[in-house]
Parts: C-alpha cells; structure tokens; sequence
C-alpha cells in the first residue's frame, strides 16, 4: 500500500511537469502577431500555489526550483529571481498548509492574492533596487490581478479535474501519519 501512495506521489510530479513543459512551450510560441491590450494570468503560478496549499508532498522544493529556473532562462527573465520569489512564497504557503485546510476558501484566496501581491512586489523592488528595465507597472498590476482571479478556476480544475485535493480531517497516509 505505500508502494501505490508513493508512486501516486511520483506521477502526480510528473503530470505538474508536464504541465509546466505544456505551458512553457506555449508560451514561447508566436501566437499573436501583433500584441493585445491584457496580459495572460500566470496559470502555472496558480496552479503551483493551489497544489502546494493542497498537497504540499506533490510538489517539493527542488521540483519547484528546477521548473522556474527553466522559465527563467526561457523567458529570458533575470536567472533565479523570479525562481527565488516563488519558492519563498510556496515555502510560505507550505508552512501554513494545515492551518489553511480549515480556512474557508474565501481566506485562502485571499492569502494567496497576498503572496502574490508581495512576489510581484519584492520581484519589481529588487530590479529595480538593480536598475533593470522591467515591464510598465500597469502592465504587471494587469497580470498580477488576473492572476488572482484565475486562482478559483485553477483550484477548480486541479480539484475536481485532477482530484487534487485538501486531505479531510484525521486522514492519514499508508503510514498511518496524519496529514
């Protein structure tokens, strides 16, 4: 029995992998010739942050790490700084994630717009602590809201369509280890 609950462990990295690779490529893909008015939400933020809140065990530190470093190089963002303000923010949220299972969903949003909003912010205040050129903070305010209010679809979708979940109360794992 603990061979099937690591092994659930182990495909669900997998499916958030190629979920990141599926939306990384889509991304670097010239969909639009000529750009519009609102920027994207950040899905694969939504969805790192709905499965660390959920299931903490899916989605380790390092795994986390590897995919936005990825996406930074990609993207041609600044290496590591993007990558370094998610994990604080997930390792945030991960060490609330059994106070926020008996939260309502409402404070959970509500938690998550906060780590987001202070990603986003930390992220701008240290380029521009460097003197980097960044995008327009209308722009950036404009992805960070629709970000926020793609949250309760993400949660939606991973709930329900990928049966990630939070643990109910007093359930355990095959070790018999509360979650």
């Amino acid at each position: 029995m603990a061979e099937a609950v690591e092994r659930r462990v182990w495909a669900y990295r997998g499916l958030f992998l190629l979920i990141a690779c599926v939306a990384l490529f889509l991304k670097l893909l010239p969909l639009r010739a000529v750009p519009s008015g609102l920027p994207w939400p950040d899905l694969l933020l939504g969805l790192t942050l709905a499965w660390v809140l959920r299931r903490p065990e899916y989605l380790p530190a390092i795994l986390i790490a590897a995919v936005y470093l990825l996406a930074d190089l990609l993207l041609m963002r600044p290496p590591g700084l993007w990558t370094l303000m998610v994990l604080l923010g997930t390792e945030f949220l991960r060490s609330r994630s059994t106070m926020m299972r008996e939260l309502t969903f409402l404070m959970e949003w509500m938690m998550v717009a906060g780590v987001l909003a202070a990603m986003t912010l930390g992220m701008r205040l240290v380029l521009a602590i460097a003197m980097v050129p960044q995008a327009p903070f209308d722009m950036t305010l404009a992805q960070l809201t629709l970000t926020i209010l793609a949250y309760p679809l993400v949660v939606i979708v991973s709930s329900y369509g990928m049966n990630v979940h939070k643990p109910a109360t007093g359930e355990v794992d095959a070790m018999g280890r509360r979650l």
